[in-house]
């Protein structure tokens, strides 16, 4: 069962990828040089014959180039909302030592190549000073090229949570698949892919926080969980300011969702006692009440592991 799971993985993209990877390009960065007489032996180069095939119409599908990237165009259907700087260098670094191995997948556009699976690699090999990669030219139509590409990149698992969920949004609301021909498609379970729709109910300011790495894809499903924007926003602030790992934010949202027990106790609503515990919460990082009962009462502050309340600990006794 697992091996025909995997062997499902690739099926979505059998059509656009060859049997025969061409080989790297060397990271080289210096420009050709056009030689005397029309330039005859720079037609002999693959870059140069891509070029030529281009003007003439004469490439085959399927077939594997060597293209200019000043040729290539983005697609305008990309489903990956976020490009990480950082993986960005990371990935130019490795394309300028090694070159670019894994070939793009364009199409014909006039007298253009445009992307339809490939985009991050041409940007870091633009960073990377790289004139030409690798390509392979397929005949998509317009009407299939979304669902290509949401394909293409959901396999590669290389988007962040919230494109994710995005992408497999727009193929259940575009092109009308259940959620067990996606899980299919792109060889993960269907619990998988309705986790990750569930993120969606997320508020946008949360959303931001998935996308950008500042919260996992533990801490969002958790978090999901509340039943309001509210709460949610709450649990994810709480989440982020005090370092909580997954676990403790569940633990966090189980609290969140118990009901507070009954007391006789007046409630702390005048507006001098809840100025009061947001300074003692910023001041320890984490809820603080002040529960009074009569003349006096109790405050109370809320930890979730052994090392949160030695940190509240410190922080109260430290000298002033």
């Amino acid at each position: 069962m697992a091996a025909e799971k995997r062997s499902a993985l690739g099926r979505g993209l059998s059509a656009l990828i060859p049997d025969r990877q061409p080989p790297a390009i060397a990271p080289s960065t210096q420009p050709a040089t056009e030689p005397p007489g029309g330039g005859s032996s720079q037609a002999e180069g693959p870059g140069a014959v891509a070029s030529h095939e281009l003007r003439e119409g004469r490439q085959n599908i399927g077939q594997a180039l060597e293209v200019d990237l000043d040729l290539l165009d983005p697609n305008p259907l990309q489903p990956r909302a976020h490009f990480d700087d950082r993986r960005l260098d990371e990935l130019a670094r490795s394309l300028r030592a090694s070159g670019v191995i894994q070939p793009l997948v364009t199409r014909r556009r006039g007298e253009r190549y445009q992307i339809i699976a490939g985009e991050r690699r041409w940007r870091a090999a633009q960073r990377a000073g790289l004139l030409k990669v690798p390509v392979v030219l397929r005949d998509v139509p317009d009407e299939k090229l979304l669902e290509v590409a949401l394909i293409e990149n959901l396999q590669r698992e290389d988007l962040n949570a919230i494109d994710e969920a995005l992408a497999y949004r727009r193929l259940v609301e575009e092109f009308h698949l259940t959620q067990e021909q996606i899980a299919d498609a792109v060889g993960k379970d269907r619990a998988s892919i309705a986790n990750h729709l569930r993120l969606l109910k997320l508020p946008a300011e949360v959303r931001q926080l998935v996308a950008g790495a500042a919260l996992s894809m533990g801490h969002a499903r958790a978090i999901v969980g509340l039943d309001d924007h509210a709460r949610m926003k709450t649990a994810a602030r709480e989440a982020l300011d005090r370092h909580l790992s997954v676990r403790e934010t569940e633990a966090l949202v189980r609290r969140l969702l118990t009901p507070a027990k009954p007391t006789r106790t007046e409630p702390s609503t005048d507006v001098h006692t809840r100025h009061a515990e947001e300074r003692m919460r910023l001041a320890l990082g984490t809820r603080v009440r002040i529960v009074r009962a009569g003349k006096g009462g109790r405050i109370e502050i809320d930890f979730i592991s052994e090392e949160e309340l030695n940190r509240i600990y410190e922080r109260i006794t430290e000298p002033s």
